[in-house]
Parts: C-alpha cells; sequence; structure tokens
C-alpha cells in the first residue's frame, strides 16, 4: 500500500510538472476530451521555426472545425516520453500527441487509437507510414522523413589536399582520408554520445555499409542476430574510432543536440551522422558552412558485399489518443497537420524533409538534393526497429564501451537478451 501511495504521490508530481512552461497542463488538457476543444502535446510548437506550420495547420482545421479550440502545449524533449508516461499511467492528458517514429509510438500502440480508417486518403500522398505502425494497423501519421545521412565539410577537404566531390567508397579510403584530416588540425567525425545517441546514429549511418543485404534485412525484419559478423563489427567499429581518436574529444561528455552539432558546424571535424529534418540537417548546416560546403556521402563499405543505402523512416508523426471522446474529429486534427500546405511551410522554414512527396524541393541546394535522391533506395534505419527498452540499453553500454568498462561480446550478450520478445 505505501508503494502504491508513494506512485500515487509521484505520478500527481510529474502531471503537475507537465503545465510548467507551457500553456496549460493536464488538468487543462483534460478538456481536449469535451469536443469543444483538442489539447495537443509535442516538443514542437514552440520552436519559431514551427510557427507557421502550427499557424497553417490550425487554419486547414478550422475551416471543418470552426467551433472547435486546439491548443497546442509544447514539452520540453528531455522530459517529454517521462511526462507522457505518466500520462498514460494516468488515463488522460492529451487528444492528440506527437511520437518518433518507431520504438517510442510502438512501445506505447496500447494508449492510442488505431487510425487507418481516417487516413486512408492520405496513404499515396505521404511516406514514412512504416514506422508508425504495428501489426498492420497504423497509429500516427508522418509530418516528416528522418534519416540519418553523412555529412562531410567539402571546405576541409580542400585543406587537406582532398577532393570535395569524391567522398571514399570504402572504409580503407575513409581511414585515408581521416589522416589527412588530422594533419589540417581536424577530426574525423563530430561526436556526442552524452546521452547515449551518438550510438544511434553510428549504428543506423553506418550500418548499411558493415551488415551484410541479408544481415539488414533480417535486423529489420525483427529476426535480429546479435552475433552475426556485421552486427560484431558494427560494435567493434564503434569502439576502433574511438580509440583511435578519429571523434572529437569527450565524446561521453558532449551532447548530441547541439554541442556535437556546432563542433562540425565550426570546421573541428570534417563528418558528422546528422539527421536530415529539423535540427543537425542540411539546411542548418548550410547556414554556418554555406551550401556549397556541405557535402553528402554514402556509408563508405567496412564488409564486402555490403549494399549501403540511405537509412531513413517515418520521423516525427502526431497519434490520437484512446482517451479522447471524438476519435474522428482528433484525427481531422492530424490530418490537417499533414496537410501539404502546412507542410510546405515547415519544409521551408525548418529545413524537415517533409512526409508529403508532392512539395517541391529543386531549390533547396545540393545536399537536400543528394538526400532526396537516396530516397529511392533507401532502408529503414537498423536503430528504429528496436524498442526503446533496448535503445536505452544500447545507449549506457555504448558509452561503457567508450570508457573501456565493458566488452564488445558483453555487451552484444546482454543487448540480445534485452532485444527478446516479452
Amino acid at each position: 500500500m505505501k508503494q502504491r501511495a508513494l506512485w500515487s504521490a509521484v505520478l500527481i508530481a510529474v502531471l503537475a510538472m507537465s503545465g510548467c512552461g507551457s500553456a496549460s497542463g493536464p488538468k487543462e488538457a483534460d478538456k481536449g476530451s469535451n469536443g469543444g476543444k483538442l489539447v495537443v502535446w509535442d516538443w514542437k510548437s514552440g520552436d519559431a521555426t514551427a510557427a507557421s506550420y502550427i499557424k497553417k495547420a490550425k487554419a486547414d482545421f478550422a475551416k471543418s472545425h470552426p467551433d472547435t479550440t486546439v491548443e497546442f502545449v509544447a514539452q520540453p524533449f528531455e522530459q517529454y516520453y517521462t511526462l507522457l508516461g505518466a500520462a498514460i499511467q494516468a488515463g488522460k492528458g492529451p487528444d492528440v500527441m506527437l511520437f518518433n517514429g518507431g520504438g517510442q509510438i510502438r512501445d506505447r500502440v496500447d494508449s492510442l487509437v488505431a487510425i487507418d480508417e481516417y487516413i486512408a486518403g492520405d496513404k499515396q500522398r505521404l511516406a514514412g507510414w512504416d514506422a508508425f505502425g504495428k501489426a498492420g494497423k497504423t497509429y500516427a501519421a508522418p509530418v516528416t522523413l528522418q534519416g540519418h545521412p553523412i555529412y562531410y565539410n567539402k571546405a576541409l577537404y580542400k585543406k587537406a589536399g582532398l577532393n570535395p566531390d569524391s567522398p571514399p567508397r570504402t572504409w580503407t579510403e575513409f581511414l585515408a582520408n581521416c589522416a589527412a584530416i588530422a594533419k589540417a588540425g581536424a577530426k574525423c567525425f563530430g561526436q556526442g554520445n552524452k546521452e547515449g545517441i551518438g550510438i544511434q546514429f553510428f549504428m543506423s549511418g553506418l550500418g548499411s555499409g558493415i551488415l551484410t543485404p541479408k544481415e539488414y534485412d533480417d535486423w529489420i525484419a525483427g529476426k535480429r542476430d546479435w552475433q552475426a559478423p556485421g552486427v560484431k563489427r558494427l560494435f567493434q567499429l564503434w569502439k576502433e574510432v574511438s580509440d583511435a581518436g578519429l571523434n572529437t574529444d569527450g565524446a561521453n561528455s558532449t551532447a548530441m543536440f547541439n554541442d556535437a552539432f556546432a563542433q562540425f558546424q565550426s570546421g573541428k571535424a570534417a563528418h558528422m551522422i546528422g539527421l536530415m529534418s529539423d535540427i543537425g540537417h542540411w539546411k542548418d548546416f548550410n547556414e554556418f558552412l554555406k551550401p556549397e560546403n556541405v557535402g553528402v556521402m554514402i556509408a563508405p563499405v567496412v564488409t564486402d558485399g555490403a549494399t549501403p543505402s540511405l537509412p531513413y523512416d517515418g520521423g516525427i508523426g502526431y497519434a490520437v489518443a484512446k482517451w479522447t471522446k471524438d476519435p474522428k474529429l482528433a484525427a481531422d486534427l492530424v490530418r490537417s497537420l499533414t496537410s501539404t500546405d502546412a507542410l510546405a511551410s515547415f519544409y521551408a522554414d525548418a529545413g524537415a524533409i517533409a512526409s508529403d512527396t508532392t512539395i517541391d524541393v529543386s531549390t533547396a541546394g545540393p545536399a537536400v538534393a543528394t538526400i532526396v535522391a537516396d530516397l529511392k533506395s533507401g532502408k529503414p534505419a537498423l536503430h528504429v526497429a528496436l524498442s526503446s527498452k533496448t535503445i536505452d540499453l544500447m545507449g549506457r553500454l555504448s558509452q561503457q564501451l567508450i570508457s573501456g568498462s565493458v566488452t564488445v561480446d558483453e555487451a552484444l550478450k546482454q543487448l540480445a537478451a534485452s532485444d527478446k520478445p516479452a
């Protein structure tokens, strides 16, 4: 009984925190279930670069539902899933909520409404659906496509005497380039693993050059062999890169967002496995390095027979909470949040690679042109296939691999145990 009382007190405290710095907390969010008001939780609507996107989405929704008020509550990302988890435990909260694709949403589908019947008309126009589905049902509509291109600084390549228009195709060539870059006064990789996120970028950004096609396809299909040669090589390489001093200094004490990206933007590192939407991406890098100096390369081949490709999935998407009183109304808001006009603004202002395949990106510059061209042969990102539990464990183990407190074999054994179906 004492434990239950303690949990209740913690839950109430966490729910109360969700109103801090926001337009409302869960008490107001409960009003979203009365049909006259919908409340949305996300971590994007407070960003200046998302203002036009939100405005256009609300305007689109108002055309069909002029009497329904929509309120966006921007939560801090670092606390977002903790706050959301507390709301789910309480069985009440926002009507619509933002999710990352992959494990974060798949682990929580019991609290969401399957929206297939409401979004059938959007299936062909939008891409990235698979990241928001489970067991044949769809639980969110994709707003962006998210992937992990390998960016490189063409100006640093020139300084190091390398051809900026011919990035390395093999790991041997890549290491040779790194040696030349070191002589030019820069590190090979910008790296931030304070939150354990760096390993996710490394796995997905370089994985298609390390795993064989069968290993890759089996991994995505859920038939993961953590002792497969390519999988083991990937984790060995994570440690080798760190041990060889190819990363910027202090990876385990450097935040990916946004300290590691700043290292790349400032010319301290020649390569950065970044994102292709929203932040740490081509638009940010263009502003600091100039568009002509931002290159995009596919993963160098580490394993003979590997077929490098751009790793990408649906990035972020809005879902409907099971406790909302009018799922169709909430789903209509989700459709407005993925309308062409709204997503075009998100692309233009934030640099998001929107899920809407009809948006013209031809004027965005060479980096985004390369990314969009690579979408045709792209494959799902390796880390997105994992559960949030395994992702969290992998982050902790990746830090221990860098510090030398765990071996690759020990880490893989723990990850294999975590990845087993419950």
